[in-house]
């Protein structure tokens, strides 16, 4: 399940994510790595500086075209110290100044720790000079709230892949859900075949896992399902009509394909018969709902919807 939510991240932010067009990323690696326009690094043997070139695309160039915002104290064209213990620091500050933004513009990241979207190696300089401050301190009440987490090379890039992908599916909800219009919500549940279904609340404090705007994409594949779906499927070959349902999450509610299937029939109802009617409206088996999931990619393909889909 991880493995194909940093999948689908990872294409979007590709494809929309940058001003000009595509930027292949890779995560963490290339978000961990392309953190200044002009990286300084050093070794004991001499200090040189690497430039990156002013096409190098930075998580904050991505935070502006998203969001038409710069991060309090960092420039668009940010440089780091020639000393690698400096420049880890610096880095650390400008992870926890991106954390403490993205938070305050509504995102949940208190269990990404600022030191997970470090490199490897910055991250045991890190745990390195926390260790041995926190040796020179020992008597001072200054770390009785601070947890240091140290741990090993395996479990650090799975953590720093994990962090790296929550922050950008909280950039994501923060910066392009909210782009979702809800001024027609009321008239969503207008129409008399769905005036009895029940309302999704569209209050702020009404869900602990969804925002509004998501709440406002369930609002519109429930209007959808329930408008469509004696349409749809009036003559389908595999079954009855689908029953209705209550749409309230994005996982389970959506894995037979038939709601959006529905949604995707209301902008393109001459995929009706060519395709949908031949969907199982009531699947029991894996193998029935990868048929259905088939039909609708092959629909998506069809109009030229499938960005990247693959089956």
């Amino acid at each position: 399940f991880f493995q194909k939510t940093l999948t689908a991240v990872k294409n979007w932010f590709t494809l929309f994510g940058w001003s000009k067009g595509q930027n292949p990323i890779s995560v963490p690696y290339s978000l961990r790595r392309d953190v200044c326009k002009v990286q300084v690094t050093s070794s004991q043997e001499k200090a040189f500086k690497q430039n990156l070139g002013k096409d190098t695309k930075t998580v904050y160039d991505m935070l502006f075209h998203l969001s038409g915002q710069l991060l309090p104290g960092i420039t668009s064209s940010q440089s780091l110290p020639l000393d690698p213990v400096e420049r880890m620091l610096q880095l650390h500050w400008q992870h926890s100044t991106l954390l403490a933004f993205l938070q305050n513009q509504g995102a949940y990241l208190s269990h990404v720790m600022p030191e997970f979207l470090l490199e490897p190696d910055d991250y045991k300089k890190w745990i390195k000079v926390q260790s041995e401050l926190k040796v020179d301190v020992k008597n001072s009440d200054i770390f009785s709230n601070k947890h240091l987490f140290i741990l090993e090379d395996s479990i650090f890039e799975t953590m720093s892949k994990r962090a790296w992908t929550d922050v950008l599916l909280q950039v994501y909800k923060v910066f392009v859900l909210p782009r979702v219009s809800s001024c027609n919500i009321t008239d969503l549940f207008s129409l008399e075949s769905v005036q009895n279904m029940p309302r999704i609340k569209p209050e702020p404090l009404s869900s602990n896992i969804y925002s509004p705007y998501e709440r406002t994409i369930l609002t519109w594949l429930n209007k959808h399902y329930e408008k469509n779906r004696k349409t749809v499927w009036k003559d389908c070959q595999k079954g009855e009509v689908p029953q209705m349902r209550w749409i309230v999450n994005f996982d389970r509610d959506l894995l037979d394909g038939l709601v959006l299937a529905a949604q995707l029939a209301a902008y393109c109802p001459y995929l009706v018969a060519t395709h949908f009617v031949r969907m199982y409206t009531n699947p029991r088996t894996p193998e029935q709902f990868l048929h259905n999931c088939l039909i609708l990619v092959n629909a998506m393909h069809a109009v030229s919807l499938a960005i990247d889909i693959k089956v």
